[in-house]
């Protein structure tokens, strides 16, 4: 099996330049559309599937992208590593504008998204105790080094509703209370849902500005904040660019088990499994079919 890296593009990342041989495709789900058309393509032989986040034009909030489908279609493509990028707020003094966090954990205060692929009919319990990839991060994270690129292996990413930012108080309980890293929209339900699909998942989130706990916040003027959103996004070509030299062209089985995720989580009965809802889940369950 070859490895195949979907590409979650968020803020500031709305297209890939260095792919080769780009389409874009259309991908059906069971629950409608992903947020848009995919760019399919390769670099230097490794192929690669680019999803817009937010829909070309930034249309989708956070609150209504569309993350069952987004993952779903990737899956069905053959995904099986994805690099979610995403822009985000540093809630602390050493993380500035301009760095980048792979993160590793994850805080969600989500609350109108749906998380799950599972559910009536066909119940299942992940595990989520380590939410991302640490195996592919540290590929991403080799990358950045050899860049020169200033990037931090781990750190726990606070996931708000949105589309508000925070308030002051919550910025100071994230950072002072709860010691969370960075804060966006975007990553959760993701991460979830790349678990159940059984897909490594890696977050790179791009610190474009000091949350509001920041005594410097007020005067940040948002063409500050576009300026180094441009500049993180080119760093990102840049990282993605490199993969093919850093990432084996076959695919092992991932020794964090993030390929096989739903082995003994599946609880409902089989003789009690909706047939519908587990023909709604085929591409998910294609592996544990043929066991």
């Amino acid at each position: 099996m070859k490895n195949c890296v979907g590409i979650i593009g968020g803020s500031g990342l709305y297209d890939l330049k260095s792919l080769q041989n780009t389409k874009w495709i259309d991908v059906t789900t069971p629950w409608g559309d992903p947020s848009d058309q995919i760019l399919s393509g390769k670099i230097n032989g490794l192929e690669i599937y680019f999803l817009p986040r937010h829909g070309r034009g930034h249309y989708h909030s956070p609150s209504t992208v569309p993350y069952k489908q987004n993952i779903y279609a990737l899956k069905k493509l053959g995904v099986t590593n994805i690099l979610s990028v995403s822009a985000c707020g540093s809630l602390r003094e050493d993380l500035a504008p301009g760095d980048f966090v792979l993160v590793d954990q994850f805080i969600d205060r989500t609350y109108l998204r749906e998380k799950s692929f599972f559910g009536k009919g066909c119940v299942a319990h992940v595990s989520l105790a380590h939410p991302t990839c640490n195996n592919f991060s540290k590929v991403i994270f080799e990358i950045g080094k050899k860049l020169e690129i200033k990037i931090q292996l781990g750190g726990t990413y606070m996931t708000m509703e949105g589309p508000q930012f925070s308030t002051l108080a919550e910025s100071k309980l994230y950072k002072d209370n709860w010691k969370c890293d960075v804060i966006g929209m975007t990553n959760m339900p993701e991460a979830k849902l790349a678990k159940e699909a059984e897909i490594c998942y890696t977050s790179l989130s791009m610190v474009t500005d000091f949350d509001c706990w920041h005594p410097d916040h007020d005067s940040v003027e948002v063409s500050d904040i576009i300026e180094t959103l441009t500049n993180n996004s080119s760093k990102a070509q840049r990282i993605i660019e490199a993969l093919p030299e850093f990432l084996k062209s076959n695919r092992d089985l991932c020794s964090l088990g993030c390929n096989n995720a739903l082995d003994n989580s599946i609880i409902t009965a089989p003789e009690k499994r909706d047939p519908e809802v587990i023909k709604t889940l085929d591409v998910l369950l294609q592996r544990l079919n043929k066991k």
